[in-house]
C-alpha cells in the first residue's frame, strides 16, 4: 500500500525506539511526578501532536531541508536544549523553594502549584517540535520503508507517521499511568516528592546539556 515496504520492520523499530527512554519519557514521568495521571496523559498527547507535525514536515519535505541545514539544526538544537534545561531548572527550584507546611496546608498548597493542563500540552508539544534528534531520525528512517519508485510517497509517508504517532501515544500514555499511580501512592510523603522533583529536574538539564553538545 502506497508502496511501503517491510512493513513489519518498521513496527518492530518503532516498538523498541519508544521503550527507549528520552527526552519525551523524561518529560512526561516528569509531569505525572508532579502533577499526576491527567497531568502525564496530557503531556503524552502533547508530544503525540508533535510527532503529528514531524510526520507532516516528513511527507512534504519540509524535514528533509531542516536536515541539510546546518545552521537550522543548530537553531532548533540550542532551542530545545535551552528550552528542556528551562524545565529542569523550575522543577529543581520549585523543589528547594517550598516551604514547610502543616499537614492542614498540605493539599491547598500542591493544588496552588499545579499548572493548567493545556499548559501542560504545549510544553509536552514544543519539548518534541524542538528536539533535532526527532528531525533526523524522520529524515533517516521513514525512507528506509517506502520504496523509491513509489507514486505516492506523501501518503506513504503519512501513514507511517500515523502508526508511529499510534504506537508513541499507547506507550506514553502507559508510562504517565504508571509514573502517575507510583506519585499517587507517594503523594503523602512530602519529602519523597520533593526529591522526585529533584532527579526529574536534573535529569531535564542533564538531557538538555546533552542536546546541546549533539553532533549531527
Amino acid at each position: 500500500m502506497f508502496g511501503i515496504v517491510h512493513f513489519p520492520f518498521f513496527l518492530a523499530a518503532v516498538f523498541l525506539l519508544n521503550v527507549t527512554p528520552g527526552p519525551d519519557t523524561a518529560y512526561i514521568v516528569g509531569r505525572s511526578v508532579a502533577q499526576g495521571r491527567s497531568a502525564g496523559l496530557v503531556s503524552a498527547l502533547g508530544i503525540s501532536a508533535g510527532c503529528c507535525v514531524h510526520s507532516l514536515a516528513c511527507a512534504f519535505g519540509l524535514t528533509a531541508l531542516l536536515a541539510a541545514s546546518a545552521t537550522a539544526f543548530t537553531v532548533i538544537k540550542l532551542v530545545g536544549a535551552i528550552y528542556l534545561i528551562y524545565l529542569g531548572a523550575r522543577l529543581l527550584f520549585a523543589s528547594r523553594g517550598e516551604p514547610r507546611q502543616a499537614p492542614a496546608e498540605q493539599p491547598q498548597g500542591l493544588a496552588a502549584g499545579r499548572k493548567p493542563l493545556g499548559q501542560l500540552f504545549v510544553q509536552g508539544f514544543w519539548t518534541n517540535v524542538l528536539n533535532p534528534k526527532v528531525v533526523l531520525f524522520f529524515v533517516s528512517f521513514f525512507p528506509q520503508f517506502v520504496s523509491a519508485d513509489s507514486d505516492a510517497k506523501a501518503l506513504a509517508f503519512l501513514f507511517l507517521g500515523l502508526v508511529f504517532v499510534a504506537m508513541s501515544t499507547v506507550w506514553n500514555s502507559f508510562v504517565a499511568w504508571v509514573a502517575g499511580s507510583v506519585t499517587e501512592r507517594l503523594g503523602g510523603k512530602p519529602g519523597v516528592k520533593k526529591w522526585l522533583d529533584r532527579v526529574v529536574g536534573s535529569a531535564f538539564v542533564g538531557l538538555g546539556l546533552k542536546l546541546a553538545t549533539a553532533q549531527r
